[in-house]
């Protein structure tokens, strides 16, 4: 509920604005109010835009957004809306949707309720129809050379079409205004609905069979119904029907629907009418033109029909909005799409905590397998086996290491040892008694008897005269 307040004694604004109440809005009610604003203002609308995001819940509901070069507008299609065309989205799809303009209140989210949907300015039946119109104008049955020309001047036609439209009023009108003559056997059918066309298809063969036996046989078929939807037309765009017109022995007329409406019964027929009241006109053309009657009469009905018909279905449609966005299955729309919201986010949280408890459960397995005593004594039997190693090698190791410094100690010995300096040519010279080296030639004395040592052997000499040694 909205409720105003005075200024607080702390905002320092202006004096003059300070005295001013200002309303002040919960959340809930300024999105309820917009809501009521968006579907009064706007209503039912057409978007052409490209689908992005598509997501199918298991509700049965189908949330997406269709974009173009600049924005993007969030969509929702609720179960049993439009189910012949939920096989069509896709992401990246271009359709052309219909529906009203609303807020979802619980995200405070702009976005349109799909009530129909089409591919690019196109339905699902106008895809069918497209494909069997390839597939039967490759058989050759729209060709032009096959079609007759209507009698000129007819006196007896069959006419299929309900007994309760407007088109056989139109029909009946015209023919009594332009040829009262003209006989019209009528064959009653469906012209809407699932068994339409197998009505109409068997109609067709019943009158040929008729005119085959009557010593005044038909002189055309009219086929006829007023305008509709696609949806409403669609059986004369029935494989059945269309072949069953082909196969007629007599030639046949297809008045279906306004100018605008073109249905694959029109091409496989002999000629085609714009309306039912114009095939009257063709089919009485010679008589009325006889008699000079004006054309333009029956054209300004048609028109004037039409005219009526349009008015009166664009009143039917803003009536059936008005009641649809009052129905109670808007909220109730309203409530599941916040209960696809909730479960979105339940799924999501689901998924986060799954994902913490998967970690942590891989963090606690390792430690785990850390711990576990066959790891520990494996990684003991390593270390065991490595020492066991080393103890092996250790004696030969030092055996090594021992030769070597031995190996180093005879070599520096040798390079010290007086026999090293012998056997470069050296000589060493002792008294022969006390073994006292000599180093001094002067210090001999006259008889001492002295021993020479050299690299090989030893040499005994006696000073005779010390005098003589320099």
């Amino acid at each position: 509920m909205s409720r105003r307040l005075q200024q607080s004694q702390w905002d320092f604004g202006d004096a003059a604005e300070s005295q001013m109440p200002r309303t002040v809005y919960g959340v809930s009610e300024l999105n309820r109010q917009v809501k009521a604003m968006l579907e009064g203002k706007i209503g039912t609308v057409w978007v052409e835009g490209e689908i992005t995001g598509l997501r199918k819940q298991a509700s049965g509901h189908v949330y997406f957004a269709i974009k173009d070069e600049g924005a993007q507008l969030s969509c929702a299609l609720f179960r049993g809306i439009a189910p012949e065309s939920r096989p069509l989205l896709n992401d990246g799809t271009q359709v052309l949707l219909c529906g009203e303009i609303t807020l979802f209140e619980a995200r405070g989210q702009y976005q349109l309720l799909v009530r129909k949907v089409e591919l690019k300015g196109q339905g699902v039946l106008q895809v069918r129809f497209e494909r069997l119109k390839r597939k039967l104008q490759g058989e050759g049955l729209f060709a032009s050379g096959r079609k007759r020309l209507l009698p000129e001047f007819p006196a007896r036609i069959g006419l299929l079409t309900s007994p309760s439209g407007a088109a056989i009023r139109d029909v009946l009108h015209v023919v009594q205004e332009r040829n009262p003559s003209l006989q019209i056997v009528l064959e009653p059918c469906h012209v809407q609905g699932d068994n339409a066309a197998a009505e109409i298809a068997n109609g067709i063969q019943r009158l040929n069979r008729w005119s085959a036996r009557q010593a005044e046989p038909l002189d055309l078929i009219l086929m006829t119904r007023g305008g509709g939807s696609l949806e409403d037309l669609w059986a004369f765009n029935e494989e059945a029907l269309v072949r069953a017109v082909h196969d007629s022995g007599l030639p046949v007329v297809s008045a279906v629907g306004h100018e605008i409406d073109t249905l694959l019964s029109d091409f496989v027929a002999d000629v085609r009418a714009a309306t039912p009241s114009v095939a009257a006109e063709l089919i009485t053309q010679g008589v009325f033109a006889s008699r000079g009657f004006l054309v333009e009469a029956a054209s300004q009905l048609d028109r004037l029909a039409n005219r009526g018909v349009g008015l009166a279905a664009r009143d039917l449609t803003s009536l059936a909005g008005r009641l649809d966005r009052v129905h109670p299955r808007r909220l109730l729309d309203d409530c599941l799409q916040r209960l696809d919201s909730q479960f979105e986010g339940l799924e999501r949280l689901a998924r986060q905590v799954v994902a913490v408890r998967r970690e942590r459960l891989g963090l606690a397995m390792q430690r785990l397998a850390s711990l576990r005593p066959t790891a520990l004594l494996a990684r003991r039997e390593e270390q065991l086996t490595w020492l066991q190693s080393r103890l092996a090698n250790a004696p030969r190791r030092i055996h090594g290491d021992c030769a070597a410094r031995l190996n180093q100690a005879m070599g520096q010995l040798d390079l010290l040892s007086p026999k090293a300096v012998l056997a470069r040519g050296y000589s060493i010279t002792q008294d022969a008694r006390t073994g006292e080296v000599l180093r001094d030639a002067r210090k001999a004395k006259r008889g001492q008897v002295l021993c020479t040592h050299l690299h090989a052997g030893e040499i005994s000499s006696t000073v005779n005269d010390p005098e003589t040694y320099h």
